[in-house]
């Protein structure tokens, strides 16, 4: 089977919403290839294990790459996505260059390029997300390893909004909670809640192929005992209460549904967002604060913000 890469090189901003636009057309999973990996400073707690190759990254800008099908529908799908990518500037998001370029690979060369990319990386205090070709042996007793499989994952778990997400639900996420992933892609978040002793954790997406994704992950970290994934439109109909609610999506998608958020989190219980640009961190806070969230903590990594929002006890 033939595959076509689609390569796009944009800004650090945009990397978040460019890749959302990507998965939306079907893609299986992201490349990003960011300059600054080569120069930032990484704390050995949670540094990767690994060498980075200045090759393999741009001059300027960044690339994100992602990989398509070659079939009849594969030009009017690059269109779409070059579409949706010029759209995100009504968001005031700066998409740089915006220059796309389409190369055809076969699937052993595909195969090949997600392994170059993607190594053990460890996160958090518990948490190392491992690539499942990849030997690993756990440093500490008590280390938890999340196993993905970039060829049918969204993201590999160690982008900045995952990391804050995951290190948020490690402090907060205690024995018998029960857990709700709104926009779970390739069900990392879901995982690693299950991993910290949830009773149970309910993942939704509205994209199918994430859907597909994530179940497969469950099985692969064999918590399917307690991770429930399903296709819903963010909380709409969902009307059972949870003591954690996690979202790692979109500012603008997070705006859309706090209050149903507010709704469904239980007294005392935490709504934690992610996938927020620095410009959008006022507007979500806000949103939060309206809904009847206290806002307990900002989150900072890079260009990107995280909030730990919670629901007022009731007196």
């Amino acid at each position: 089977m033939k595959w076509s890469e689609i390569s796009i090189l944009t800004t650090n901003e945009a990397i978040e919403p460019v890749s959302h636009i990507l998965h939306e057309s079907g893609a299986s999973g992201v490349v990003i290839e960011d300059p600054f990996d080569l120069i930032k400073e990484r704390e050995d707690m949670f540094g990767e294990i690994y060498q980075l190759n200045p090759d393999d990254y741009p001059s300027e800008g960044v690339l994100v790459k992602a990989y398509l099908p070659v079939n009849s529908f594969l030009g009017e799908t690059v269109e779409e996505i070059k579409q949706g990518i010029t759209n995100l500037v009504t968001y005031d998001i700066d998409i740089g260059e915006n220059k796309v370029e389409i190369s055809e690979v076969n699937e052993e060369e595909w195969a090949t390029a997600w392994k170059k990319y993607y190594h053990p990386v460890k996160i958090s205090d518990k948490f190392t997300i491992v690539p499942t070709w990849e030997d690993y042996t756990p440093v500490h007793s008590d280390e938890l390893i999340i196993e993905l499989d970039p060829g049918m994952a969204f993201g590999t778990g160690t982008h900045p909004t995952t990391v804050m997400c995951i290190q948020a639900l490690e402090r907060i996420v205690k024995p018998e909670d029960s857990v709700i992933d709104v926009g779970t892609g390739s069900g990392v978040l879901s995982i690693a809640a299950a991993m910290l002793d949830a009773s149970e954790v309910e993942a939704y997406d509205l994209d199918e192929v994430a859907v597909r994704s994530a179940r497969l992950n469950v099985k692969l970290n064999k918590v399917q005992d307690r991770v429930s994934v399903d296709q819903n439109n963010l909380l709409n109909g969902i009307t059972g209460q949870a003591d954690v609610i996690v979202a790692n999506i979109l500012a603008e998608i997070i705006l859309r549904f706090t209050e149903d958020a507010f709704e469904l989190v239980k007294p005392g219980g935490y709504f934690i967002t992610s996938g927020i640009i620095q410009p959008k961190k006022q507007e979500v806070k806000e949103a939060l604060e309206h809904a009847g969230f206290l806002i307990e903590e900002v989150m900072v990594m890079e260009d990107w913000v995280a909030i730990i929002a919670q629901k007022p006890t009731v007196e």
